[in-house]
């Protein structure tokens, strides 16, 4: 199985040229370095171009609300003259749900136009019901690759809700046990099919998320009149960061600082038997968050369109006892039940705005659906299932796999800050080893190394130097 993997991976790039019409070797520039933004505007279509398709296909243009009573009780245990404003853009008001819509829009769009039959995406989370919801609405067929169970066939209620509603709007999926097989997998279905490749990674999935971006800054330049002083993201495999601060870079909100926000899911390994059910999280979580910014090239596609680390100003994790508290003050506070994903950069928000001033203001920029299996109280009840005992009391004191606790006051959410500096210097070590052994950078592959980890040239020579 092992070799049958490494074989269709080192196919990727050709495979990828017919299933996206775009042949990434023309970005190549040395072993590390690629042409990003030429990659990025291959495609053809403007910011208004994509709002367009959008809207076409009922995403986008989502509330942005204000959260005055859970922004009251961060106030009401912070200092004096501090609690930050917190608001909420609410993707859950797209098609299927969440954020993800924005991204399969484009896709769809672009296979439809493209003349392919039919789509494929692998992936065990929202964005697989966007891909299915978007291609019933363009009349194609769809392929979803799911990673749904341990050896002993038992799938989070997450990710089978995930699988139900995929089913409902007509779409193929396509089961696998936790392993290395799901990029490799999708890979094999497009080789066979000819199908279009609806990847998470693509250039075209990611540029969906800038309206997001720049919807936000409208919005709050609308209802507060300047644009957000932090924007907070759930962070996975990156695209969400990406997207998301381009559309605000493009807005003109220079001075947002963008956080990407991770559960902490610390010493479970995604790729484990063994830990892959024992983590309440199906993304969102470090798990997915630390390898995808140490390496974004480790998706199915040559080049990676989502480089979270190039923009990401902080990156905080939270608890997953955090989360659930979160997830339930929302509901009792705001009268919005959704889904985790979101709510972890909610957590994240709810921490920071107690250390901002009164007048500084936070985006959480989306949320998600909820209901059955991605309902916080099925989440835990099977984490008691795997045998993670549930708790209240200090959320610091929380093992992943072990122990979730929940806290008993809201001030004990705490996010902490992950260490970034290690983050850049694990990608410059990951870009070296896929260089090649006795590779010497080039002045241009530490300037794009530069970019790619929001930095400059004098720290980036630092950390070769240093290796």
């Amino acid at each position: 199985m092992a070799s049958r993997t490494e074989a269709i991976m080192a196919r990727k790039g050709e495979i990828m040229k017919r299933a996206l019409g775009m042949d990434y070797a023309e970005f190549e520039q040395s072993p590390i370095a690629f042409d990003y933004e030429g990659m990025m505007a291959a495609h053809g279509y403007s910011l208004e171009d994509i709002t367009r398709i959008q809207r076409a296909g009922g995403v986008g243009d989502t509330p942005l609300l204000e959260l005055r009573n859970l922004t009251d009780l961060v106030r009401s245990y912070s200092e004096p003259g501090h609690g930050a404003r917190i608001f909420v853009k609410d993707e859950a008001a797209n098609m299927a749900g969440s954020f993800k819509d924005r991204r399969a829009s484009v896709s769809i769009h672009v296979a439809k136009e493209k003349g392919y039959a039919g789509v494929i995406a692998a992936t065990s989370g929202n964005y697989g019901a966007a891909v299915s919801s978007q291609a019933a609405r363009a009349s194609l067929k769809c392929i979803i690759c799911q990673e749904a169970f341990d050896s002993r066939h038992v799938g989070q209620p997450e990710i089978i809700e995930k699988s139900r509603i995929c089913e409902a709007f007509g779409a193929e999926v396509v089961q696998m046990t936790v392993g290395p097989e799901l990029f490799s997998h999708m890979l094999e279905l497009l080789d066979a099919t000819g199908y279009f490749a609806a990847s998470l990674y693509s250039s075209f999935g990611v540029s969906g998320i800038e309206t997001l971006g720049a919807e936000l800054v409208r919005d709050m330049i609308g209802q507060t009149g300047k644009a957000p002083d932090y924007v907070i993201v759930t962070h996975a495999g990156g695209g969400n960061t990406t997207g998301t601060a381009r559309g605000v870079r493009r807005a003109g909100a220079a001075d947002t600082r963008i956080v990407s926000a991770s559960v902490d899911l610390s010493g479970l390994h995604m790729a484990s038997d063994t830990d892959f059910n024992r983590k309440s999280f199906t993304t969102g979580h470090t798990g997915f968050g630390v390898p995808f910014a140490t390496w974004p090239d480790r998706a199915d596609v040559p080049r990676n369109a989502a480089r979270s680390l190039r923009y990401m100003d902080r990156y905080l994790t939270v608890s997953q006892g955090e989360v659930f508290y979160v997830t339930e003050a929302m509901s009792k506070l705001e009268g919005l039940e959704r889904g985790p994903s979101g709510n972890t950069a909610m957590t994240a928000a709810m921490s920071l705005a107690r250390d901002l001033p009164r007048d500084a203001t936070i985006v959480v920029q989306e949320t998600e659906y909820t209901g059955a299996g991605k309902h916080h109280w099925a989440q835990l009840n099977f984490a008691r299932e795997m045998g993670v005992e549930v708790l209240s009391g200090d959320p610091a004191t929380s093992v992943p796999g072990k122990t979730i606790v929940i806290p008993e006051r809201p001030e004990q959410i705490r996010a902490k800050d992950f260490d970034m500096a290690k983050m850049r210097r694990s990608y410059v070590r990951n870009a070296l080893a896929h260089a090649g052994e006795g590779y010497v950078p080039t002045a241009e592959d530490i300037e794009f190394l530069a970019a790619d980890t929001n930095s400059d040239a004098a720290a980036v020579e630092k950390i070769i130097a240093d290796l």
